[in-house]
């Protein structure tokens, strides 16, 4: 019976062990990944240092992530099939960990491009590449931003370089034509910047010129867009434009942005 009493100690022992680093390695991939956004908000570290917490949580997470679900896996049957009582806290602890570990690795997972998926380093996209949308009341805000509101003009970048890389990676974003009145189109384009949940700076429907700031969700970063609605022969055209403050390439997010405002004007 002692020895019986001592080999359930000792293999409850393990459990615990092999619970506790299993909460541990999760929580600790889950810091990381948190760390990368939060240094940023915080004003720690800039963008740069957070893609960088944030790739080693990826590179790292799907192992870090499958051995926490082995622990948890490994824990919980061995609990029931060599009947070690008092172990469900055990199991548990390695379950949570196992799960912080899977969210802390398919958060910096989403932002991967799909396969075969080639985004341009670029982050200035608009429908008109010849004469694109100007910034008025948003400019002010950009004051401090790393990137210029000028087209072509970040990332040592010219104009015509950045219409050949647009024109190639997202020929669907041209100006898009409409056969409502301008009026209803741009009360169309309002009601998307509030669906979208785009921060409204400016509405202007004399000029036909909304503009508006999104908020990116992980990192916070702020996305600057300016839509503008006019009339040209019988049809209501409407252009846009969405330009990034930090970094040089978007991993094609102004592209959808723009597509998810087009969608709405459709409805």
């Amino acid at each position: 019976m002692t020895t019986e009493i001592t080999d359930q100690a000792k293999l409850r022992f393990r459990l615990k062990i092999g619970g506790l680093a299993g909460l541990a390695l999760g929580l600790g991939l889950g810091l990381l990944t948190l760390a990368s956004a939060a240094g940023i908000w915080l004003g720690f570290w800039d963008f740069r240092r957070g893609f960088s917490l944030l790739g080693a949580a990826n590179q790292y997470g799907q192992w870090l992530a499958w051995a926490c679900l082995l622990i948890a896996v490994a824990a919980s049957i061995a609990s029931y099939l060599l009947k070690i009582k008092n172990t469900g806290r055990f199991v548990t602890l390695a379950a949570i960990g196992a799960l912080v570990a899977w969210v802390a690795y398919l958060i910096p997972e989403s932002f991967r491009p799909g396969v075969g998926v080639n985004y341009p380093s670029i982050h200035d996209i608009s429908t008109n590449r010849i004469k694109p949308p100007q910034f008025f009341a948003i400019a002010p805000l950009r004051a401090d931003a790393p990137n210029t509101l000028i087209y072509g003009g970040s990332n040592n970048m010219t104009p015509e370089q950045l219409i050949e890389q647009t024109d190639e990676a997202y020929q669907d974003l041209v100006t898009q034509r409409y056969s409502e009145p301008v009026n209803e189109i741009f009360e169309k384009a309002l009601a998307a910047v509030d669906d979208l949940g785009w921060e409204l700076v400016a509405a202007n429907a004399s000029d036909g010129r909304i503009e508006a700031t999104d908020t990116t969700f992980w990192f916070r970063f702020k996305d600057d867009v300016v839509i503008k609605v006019e009339q040209q022969g019988p049809d209501t055209i409407v252009d846009a434009r969405s330009v990034s403050r930090v970094g040089t390439g978007d991993l094609g997010a102004n592209a959808i942005r723009l597509r998810k405002l087009f969608a709405l004007l459709e409805n």
